[in-house]
């Protein structure tokens, strides 16, 4: 089967357009995960109930929720300079 060249030509356009879209929207982090994952656990030792890699406040973080013995506190790692961007408790116990 044969693809018309105008076909070819738009498939190729969004295809190119669309793949550094996809790469922009979720830049790779300067702190490795394992680096703020440990940055947190020392500031709230604890058990991490939850880990996320994502944009908050115009800042792309990490933030972990860690189970404490009588409360859930929540970390936020800036991904890009390791620096502390929230450090707050959520309550009593996760019920997720």
């Amino acid at each position: 089967m044969r693809i018309p060249t105008t076909v070819m030509a738009a498939m190729t356009a969004l295809s190119l357009t669309a793949a550094p879209a996809a790469a922009a929207s979720k830049p790779n982090p300067k702190i490795a995960l394992t680096t703020a994952r440990a940055k947190a656990l020392e500031l709230a030792p604890g058990k991490v109930i939850s880990a996320e890699y994502e944009r908050e406040g115009g800042v792309w973080r990490y933030s972990f929720d860690i189970q404490q013995k009588d409360h859930v506190q929540e970390i936020g790692i800036d991904a890009m300079t390791g620096k502390v961007v929230e450090n707050k408790s959520e309550g009593v116990h996760d019920s997720d």
